[in-house]
């Protein structure tokens, strides 16, 4: 008797291996790599500065320094919207004129 552990439809009795699909958060880390060319050390800063920017350790180191309680993440948060949506007020204001 041979035993084809395979995956079809018709062998119930084996799992199809799946690929744990990650969000941004739960992405697990992987090293920041910033090639150093030509004994450019302020440019590689520079490109590590801007890479750390987007993916957002500056903002998680600042949040890890002190506890935040809810209400102050919530209040955080709704300042955070606030300020986006004055912004893109004023844009439609100079575009539009209203």
């Amino acid at each position: 008797m041979r035993l084809n552990l395979n995956y079809n439809k018709q062998n119930n009795n084996y799992k199809k291996p799946s690929r744990k699909k990650f969000t941004r958060e739960e992405r697990p880390k992987q090293g920041l790599k910033v090639e150093v060319r030509g004994d450019d050390i302020a440019k590689a800063l520079r490109i590590l500065k801007k890479r750390m920017q987007t993916e957002g350790i500056f903002n998680e180191m600042r949040e890890r320094t002190s506890f935040q309680t809810r209400s102050e993440k919530k209040r955080l948060k709704r300042a955070a919207g606030r300020r986006r949506w004055l912004k893109d007020r004023e844009k439609q204001i100079e575009t539009r004129g209203y």
